[in-house]
């Protein structure tokens, strides 16, 4: 039985169009065919009924469809594997990370990590902060870096840094030194608050904005990187964490006025992990040099 074959079987399975089926593979229609009519031969089971141009998979083809898809699964896993033992890796990890930390230093942090760790084969899953704990509480990552403290039992996590969320604006005409003090009032109602981008402090946060400015404008932006781009497109003003907005204030493409209505909070970023194996260790100690800020 040939991989071609049951790649094949999988995709018609999936279309139940053979026409379909052969443009997601870029292969020739008659080809799928071919490949469906030797799979059928060699289990001696007929897999598709076809009637009145109409295919659907016939019992036999919808029993071994779950059992062609692990097997296709179990091949294209050992053929990666053989390919990055080619390339030198014997060892394989998985890190899920926040959107938020994509933008900070952290890929900065990778490439030199990476180079301690030559034989390790990194995986990035970037996913939301509520769905990390549960992956490493389930084992499909081996370690986390989240905007939300662990709550389940036998999981644990470590901050690795607070930091000040900053209110951040468009770059405007004059400077802060220069110019007039800059009316955060008027800048707030003025404009769109994008919010919503970071899972901790925004409904606190809006609850004291709301207290202290009548008349403000919010618009959901669910991710940090979009919200920082609008800010840098005059599109409306935000509230980020000092890490992902650093590099911009540093090259003048954002900037930050004074804001004195209210404390700001603060917020942490931490390590979320199961087991502490020697490689989590030196992560952990690795990264806890860094200064995100």
């Amino acid at each position: 039985m040939e991989y071609q074959w049951l790649k094949t079987f999988c995709i018609a399975a999936e279309t139940l169009n053979f026409r379909k089926a052969s443009e997601k593979l870029m292969m020739s229609q008659p080809s799928v065919t071919v490949h469906i009519r030797l799979l059928e031969e060699h289990l001696g089971s007929t897999l598709f009924d076809r009637q009145n141009n109409r295919v659907t998979l016939s019992e036999a083809g919808r029993y071994f469809l779950p059992e062609a898809q692990k097997l296709l699964n179990n091949t294209e896993s050992t053929i990666h594997k053989m390919h990055a033992f080619k390339q030198g890796y014997r060892r394989t990890w998985t890190i899920a990370i926040s959107p938020l930390m994509a933008e900070t230093i952290l890929p900065y942090f990778l490439r030199s990590f990476m180079k301690l760790q030559p034989d390790l084969e990194i995986t990035i899953r970037v996913e939301e902060s509520y769905l990390i704990e549960g992956l490493v509480d389930s084992g499909a990552v081996n370690i986390g870096i989240s905007a939300l403290d662990a709550q389940t039992k036998g999981v644990e996590s470590i901050i690795i840094y607070k930091e000040p969320i900053l209110f951040v604006m468009p770059v405007d005409i004059y400077d802060e030194e220069s110019g007039p003090p800059i009316d955060i009032k008027g800048v707030l109602q003025n404009n769109y608050l994008f919010t919503h981008h970071h899972p901790v402090f925004w409904d606190d946060l809006l609850v004291k904005l709301h207290k202290n400015i009548s008349g403000i404008r919010t618009m959901k932006v669910t991710q940090a990187h979009i919200a920082k781009r609008f800010v840098q497109d005059d599109l409306g003003v935000s509230f980020l964490p000092h890490s992902i907005v650093r590099r911009e204030l540093l090259e003048g493409k954002i900037m930050q006025p004074h804001f004195d209505l209210f404390d700001l909070p603060t917020v942490s970023t931490f390590i979320i992990l199961k087991k502490k194996g020697d490689l989590e260790k030196l992560f952990i100690e690795q990264i806890s040099k860094y200064y995100f800020g």
